[in-house]
């Protein structure tokens, strides 16, 4: 079975060593893999390289808000599971997070993976709109979920699936990450976490934004934003540390 791997900037699979900039684990020494396909279109996503292919945008209506968009050959890259597994050891790490695109859409080969690197913690990266098989999800030790509210341009009937929304939230491993532009935006995420009886300690806020300038402009205001509701703010550290770059 195969993975569909985003690209770095040589090319080859988004496999890389960092520490996770962001949410619960934020500061944690990792391996990161980046699949690729989304079943999401955010206007402001900064892995757009991942499904803002040519060709779609049009025929499929996925907008965003830069014009260009990518090739999808020189974009993704297909492995082998265990080739990818073998990539992903050599890095050393105990900790594996998953991100994309959206990951649980090849929850398939994601499963057979994950049971060649049984000692691995993992996180999995979604955007709470699917749920993965039990072969799967008996892998995973932390879901990061990261609802996507109306400023992301996905119509709420596709990004706000209430029936997937309750149950990671009573999930223990689901921690929610909500991004935020504007005051509104935490008001709309305030309502969601109230009607889907979102725990709020296991709620983060985190900035929109791919330089540390608007990151900082907005975590001003996002400060007393949390203190308010009782939830977490979470920084981007990758963004400050290597700037809105590939392998990162």
């Amino acid at each position: 079975m195969n993975l569909t791997l985003a690209t770095d900037d040589t090319g080859g699979p988004e496999i890389f060593s960092s520490v996770q900039g962001e949410g619960p684990s934020a500061g944690m020494p990792v391996a990161f893999m980046r699949l690729s396909r989304c079943n999401l279109a955010c206007v402001w996503c900064d892995t757009a390289y991942t499904w803002h292919f040519t060709g779609d945008a049009r025929k499929f209506g996925r907008p965003h808000r830069s014009d260009p968009t990518y090739e999808r050959g020189p974009n993704q890259v297909k492995l082998p599971v265990a080739e990818v597994a073998e990539r992903i050891a050599g890095h050393g790490q105990k900790r594996l997070v998953v991100t994309g695109g959206e990951p649980l859409l090849q929850a398939a080969a994601l499963a057979e993976l994950l049971e060649l690197m049984p000692d691995m913690v993992v996180e999995i990266e979604t955007n709470g709109t699917t749920k993965a098989p039990p072969r799967l999800d008996i892998r995973v030790d932390q879901y990061n979920v990261s609802p996507k509210l109306a400023h992301s341009g996905n119509p709420p009937e596709l990004a706000l699936i209430a029936e997937r929304l309750h149950a990671y939230a009573g999930d223990p491993r689901a921690w929610f990450k909500f991004v935020v532009a504007g005051p509104g935006d935490v008001a709309e995420a305030a309502a969601l976490v109230r009607s889907h009886a979102i725990p709020p300690a296991k709620v983060f806020l985190m900035p929109e934004g791919t330089d540390s300038a608007t990151l900082r402009t907005r975590e001003r205001w996002l400060v007393p934003l949390c203190l308010e509701h009782g939830f977490r703010m979470s920084d981007r550290l990758h963004i400050h540390l290597f700037g809105d770059t590939r392998g990162t």
